[in-house]
Parts: C-alpha cells; structure tokens; sequence
C-alpha cells in the first residue's frame, strides 16, 4: 500500500473499537484512486482550474449505522479538505443504489456515468459536489438537530460552526 503524502485516513472510534473510517484523497500529479475508472470525467474538473478531493474507503460497522456518525466523519473530512487544504470539489464513486441517498442528503451530482469497476466487479457511479454548496449547508443547519425532522439532509447532523472550528484546529497541529 505504502505512504500516500496527499491521503489520510480518518477514523471514528468507541473505546478502542474502530467504529468507521473514511479517506481524504487530494489530487496530486499521482492523480486520484478515481481515476482509473473516471480519469475524463474529473479531467473535466481539472479543466475548470478547480482545487478536487476524493472520499474512499467509507466503512462503518453494521451495528451502529448512524446519520450522526456518517455526518461527523463526513464534516471532519470535509474539514480536511475544504478548510485546511481548500479544495472546491469533492468527488465520490459509489453504488448506484447509493446515488439517491448521496443527491438528496448532501448535495452531490452525478459526475460520471455508471460503470463496472472491474477492482470490485460491482457499478459504480462517480459523483461530485461542489464544497461551496457543502459550506453554505453547514452554516446554515450545521448542529441544528431540530431541522432534522423537517429536512431531508444530512447537514443537521453536522458540527455547529464552533465546533467546526475546534476540530479544524485540531487537524491542523495534527498534521
């Protein structure tokens, strides 16, 4: 696997237990683990002199599937890449039967039409969303629990902005 400079690996944790974990990956002339399905597509980004991110390796145990803990390891990467290392674009591949939850819930487009992904032998579809969208939903419903039951998003769930800025500066003397 080796050391990737432009990728992290965030993990959320209950006692010693790793709970969930998600990967930050920044693009770099090594390019993004999207690529090699989807190089043309985020060329196509790459033209509009934008700064792309990608989230991999999403996993979070059975047991304790959660809008909560999906929201805080999203907003903690999000952080990663928005904040501390400016990116405007985040890009994603996931299961077409997955695009649903991603579109309403967080915002994302669809970027890339569905194909095989012969590293998983399952679809994939590539999406995108913009991090200005994703910060102006944050300001907006971040920590506010109660749009919860009025929204159909994710945002809610998010870190209040001072909370936000805790963490930010967390990741900061971290890295």
């Amino acid at each position: 696997h080796g050391i990737h400079p432009n990728r992290i690996t965030l993990s959320a944790s209950n006692g010693d237990e790793v709970v969930a974990t998600i990967a930050v990956g920044l693009d770099s002339m090594a390019g993004l683990f999207v690529d090699k399905l989807y190089g043309e597509d985020v060329d196509r980004i790459r033209a509009l002199d934008r700064r792309i991110c990608e989230f991999t390796k999403l996993a979070i145990e059975a047991s304790i599937r959660s809008k909560p803990i999906l929201a805080a390891l999203f907003h903690i990467a999000y952080i990663h890449a928005r904040r501390i290392n400016r990116c405007t674009d985040l890009v994603v591949e996931v299961n077409p039967r997955h695009v649903a939850f991603y579109e309403r819930m967080l915002g994302f487009t669809v970027w890339g039409a569905e194909k095989i992904d012969p590293r998983v032998g399952a679809p994939a579809v590539l999406l995108k969303l913009d991090l200005l969208f994703a910060e102006k939903q944050i300001e907006e419903m971040g920590g506010r629990l109660e749009l919860a039951a009025t929204r159909r998003s994710l945002y809610p769930y998010f870190f209040a902005a001072n909370e936000e800025s805790g963490i930010e500066r967390r990741l900061r003397s971290a890295t």
